[in-house]
């Protein structure tokens, strides 16, 4: 979201909120630069729901306030789904100020809260997201979604049209070039294998890394096949707790590395691993995806068949896909991987070539185009006027 600011300020006046600390602007922005409004709030560890969600009301609503005092009508508004209530107070102080609105869709709600085992697809709640999502939907004047998948969801609510929905897929942050396999990689070296499944990034409640650590327990007696996890969230400690309990010789375990490392760290695995619960089609698109597939490395995706990152390791043939929540067959293929390295690597190496199409200039690019199509719609609505995005 920096980005994407930091790139609509080029041509427009941007004022960005957020609750992230220390980054109000400390004087007026530059020419070129967005302006930054912090709102101090409140945010408990993740694993504290109910008071998590809580907070995400309290922030949400001061969102509104803070788009109602400062939003204009030639303004144009970008939102996101993070936190899952954003999108509704947004959307309302949008309409009250006559304001042009467009939401991202990060994850699609409340159905990543079913994926993640806290609400039943048929509760009340449930319902009531629903007929809010109906509402909301048809005040947005651009929904941007970031996998294929997603579209099929969102058309199933009344009265939305294919002409309102944008793809724009997230990009690689690293920069896109085949890495070979170094065995001086420290990470290599600290696993001592021949061929490294890799897993790291949030760990969430949506996600399944019990599975992996699972088929690592198949597998340990394959002397040439180590695991290399890192992570963080309760998925992350759990596996931690169970590496704890009972230690597995074949698995390593470290902390997140730090930025700086990043390219390092994920040039390390033969293969990486993303492991997703049931139910993630049109739901959630991993963004770690393109980084891996930057440093041309091939992914084993634990999901659905019509997930999104299912559906582009599949048609590019640059990895495999296992149902989600079952260790026996994902250890399976790390097997099979495993044994055939040289097809292995040449689905990294056609990793690569994949990754091109998911670079930061080429996403920046489509929502420049979105946001100056809503800003022109804007001034035709209200027949001339300044240009502006918030």
């Amino acid at each position: 979201m920096t980005d994407i600011a930091i790139e609509l300020a080029k041509k427009s006046r941007v004022t960005v909120i957020t609750s992230s600390p220390n980054s109000a602007s400390k004087s007026p922005p530059k020419p070129g630069e967005p302006e930054v409004i912090e709102i101090k709030s409140w945010w408990p560890e993740k694993s504290a729901l109910v008071s998590r969600s809580l907070a995400a009301v309290l922030f949400s609503v001061q969102v509104f306030i803070a788009i109602v005092k400062h939003a204009r009508r030639e303004d144009a508004l970008l939102c996101v789904t993070t936190p899952f209530t954003l999108p509704y107070t947004t959307a309302l102080a949008a309409r009250l100020r006559k304001a042009a609105s467009a939401l991202i869709i990060y994850d699609l709600y409340p159905e990543s809260l079913i994926m993640a085992g806290f609400l039943r697809s048929s509760s009340i709640l449930t319902r009531c997201l629903r007929l809010a999502n109906r509402k909301i939907f048809q005040w947005f004047d651009a929904i941007v979604i970031i996998g294929r998948d997603m579209k099929t969801k969102l058309l199933d609510y009344p009265k939305m049209t294919s002409a309102k929905i944008t793809l724009i897929p997230n990009w690689a942050t690293v920069p896109v070039r085949y890495r070979q396999l170094e065995p001086e990689n420290p990470y290599r070296r600290l696993c001592g294998g021949r061929f490294i499944v890799a897993m790291s990034g949030n760990a969430g409640f949506t996600h399944d890394p019990v599975s992996v650590f699972e088929a690592a327990r198949i597998l340990k007696d394959h002397d040439d096949i180590k695991f290399l996890l890192s992570g963080e969230g309760v998925g992350w400690t759990k596996i931690k707790d169970m590496q704890a309990a009972s230690p597995l010789p074949n698995v390593v375990l470290i902390e997140r590395v730090p930025e700086a490392e990043l390219e390092t760290f994920l040039c390390a695995g033969n293969v990486w691993i993303i492991p997703y619960r049931k139910g993630n089609t049109g739901v959630s698109v991993p963004s770690r995806t393109y980084n891996l597939l930057a440093v041309g490395r091939p992914i084993i995706i634990c999901s659905e068949q019509d997930a999104e990152a299912a559906i582009l390791l599949r048609e590019e043939n640059i990895g495999w896909v296992s149902p989600p929540e079952d260790p026996k067959i994902l250890a399976q293929i790390i097997s099979l991987a495993a044994s055939a390295t040289a097809d292995t690597d040449e689905r990294g190496r056609r990793a690569a070539i994949v990754a091109s199409r998911y670079t930061q200039q080429i996403a920046l690019n489509a929502y420049r185009d979105l946001m100056d199509r809503l800003l022109d719609q804007q001034l035709v609505r209200n027949r001339g006027g300044a240009r502006s995005s918030a």
